[in-house]
């Protein structure tokens, strides 16, 4: 059985996107259809290493509570031992005569411009004025890899470097068997010209808990030109998430124009949209409606669950005094 290593400590906010609990979900889901066992990494020392939640260790603990909350709301298969969800500071202090010797030995063996090239796994850039613990981050989350003992690394594609950063290491040390790099795409943001979406701009992304409303609004209002598949981030949602959802997707337009399709395949979609036979007008709402379906049953958990319920006003709080 392959171990596959999933982490989740740069989302760390108290907004959760849908590509962090949809596509999160999607990728697990296939992983462990294909049988492997999946590490779910709630690095939450890592969180407080890149200062989000202001580096509040507890209000960073609640966000990693309240992600696993959506990720099993939203139908993350976790039944029996398929998926094991480890916090990084329990896990660590645990065997810590295992991990810090790691840690070191990476930060030994790499000069301080190689680490500086993987910041941008927490979102940051070379140029930027970085703290000591931001550059010791990417020696932690290669050691990761190693402390995890993890066959696979399935993560976004902002997070490559590190992915890489772990195969040269295997080089340095003649390790034959490496970790396998398996990233995912990264959903651009809603408007035009924004190549990934912001948590501080609303309007660019989708969230875990926007009601349905408010999706029908964000994507009325999202980037969607007529007849151009190229950087269309409308056509990017439904390639992403609607299709290997659903597996299809329905559009309901005016009986002069054809009444409801279903599109098989998003080659097939593709080419009524550039052809003009699917119009943004109709699209779009069969997106907003396929999208509030996936999440309704997270809206319904965390209306109806107690401790969700708590968690969702908890992290709701921490949007304004982070």
């Amino acid at each position: 059985m392959f171990r596959a290593f999933v982490q989740s400590s740069f989302y760390m906010c108290a907004f959760t996107v849908v590509e962090q609990g949809v596509m999160k979900t999607i990728n697990v889901n296939k992983l462990t259809k294909a049988g492997c066992k999946v590490k779910i990494w709630i690095a939450d020392w890592f969180a407080q290493l890149n200062n989000k939640m202001g580096g509040d260790l507890k209000k960073i603990r609640t966000v990693g509570e309240y992600l696993i909350e959506i990720w099993k709301a939203v139908g993350m298969d976790i039944d029996g031992d398929k998926v094991e969800f480890l916090w990084s500071s329990d896990e660590i202090n645990s065997r810590a005569h295992e991990y810090w010797p790691l840690v070191m030995d990476i930060a030994r063996r790499n000069k301080l411009p190689r680490i500086m090239r993987c910041v941008q796994i927490m979102g940051r850039s070379e140029q930027d004025e970085l703290t000591a613990a931001q550059i010791f981050y990417p020696c932690m989350q290669c050691a990761d890899i190693f402390f995890l003992k993890a066959d696979i690394c399935q993560l976004g594609m902002d997070q490559r470097k590190v992915n890489v950063l772990a195969r040269e290491y295997c080089d340095d040390i003649k390790r034959k068997n490496k970790p396998i790099i398996l990233s995912h795409h990264m959903l651009p943001g809603l408007q035009q010209g924004q190549e990934k979406m912001s948590k501080s701009d609303p309007s660019s992304s989708i969230f875990m808990e926007d009601e349905e409303a408010e999706v029908k609004t964000k994507i009325k209002k999202a980037y969607c030109p007529p007849q151009t598949a190229e950087g269309n981030p409308c056509l990017e949602y439904i390639k992403y998430i609607i299709f290997p959802w659903f597996h299809e997707f329905k559009v309901e337009s005016n009986p002069e124009n054809g009444g409801e399709k279903v599109y098989k395949s998003f080659e097939e979609l593709v080419a009524d949209y550039e052809s003009g036979g699917l119009h943004p007008g109709d699209l779009k709402p069969a997106l907003a409606k396929a999208l509030n379906t996936i999440l309704q049953p997270v809206r319904d958990h965390f209306s109806k669950d107690p401790k969700a319920k708590d968690l969702l006003k908890r992290v709701k709080g921490y949007r304004v005094t982070r």
